[in-house]
């Protein structure tokens, strides 16, 4: 077991309680499944938990610090987090579903994705998130600042 791996999982409850306090503000209807991702991943982090107990009972605890860098590529990971803060202010001007198309296009060339597959792979993950949030859950999606403004 690596030190580092407590404050992955402290990290990972804290997003679960997170989550679970955000997901109070939605209707009743539309708690059922975001309580069920929530406590999926918190059975996750449990049982990745007891993993590393046992492994530190094995094997013992290391530090773990001087790999957390290793193989760290600043010339991918910069573009990517400029991408990630580019599209959360993308979510509060232009709404969620123009957003996440140009991120999920912008990231997937950025990863040197053949743009069909790229076509794809939007169209299916708009598809699904579509049925999934606004035809099942009915809950609607951000539609951002210039939406609001417009209409």
């Amino acid at each position: 077991m690596k030190k580092t791996d407590v404050g992955i999982v402290v990290f990972m409850y804290g997003v679960c309680v997170w989550f679970l306090l955000m997901n109070r503000s939605l209707p009743a209807d539309a708690q059922i499944y975001p309580k069920f991702i929530i406590a999926v991943l918190g059975g996750l982090t449990t049982l990745y938990l007891i993993k590393m107990l046992i492994s530190a009972k094995k094997e013992g605890v290391t530090n773990g610090f001087s790999e957390l860098f290793k193989g760290f590529l600043p010339r991918q990971f910069f573009p990517i987090l400029g991408l990630a803060i580019g599209y959360l202010a993308a979510l509060y001007l232009i709404g969620f579903y123009p957003a996440s198309i140009i991120f999920m296009i912008l990231l997937l060339w950025f990863m040197n994705i053949k743009p069909l597959t790229i076509g794809i792979t939007t169209v299916a993950i708009m598809l699904l998130v579509f049925v999934t949030f606004n035809v099942v859950l009915k809950v609607s999606l951000l539609k951002g600042l210039v939406f609001d403004l417009l209409f």
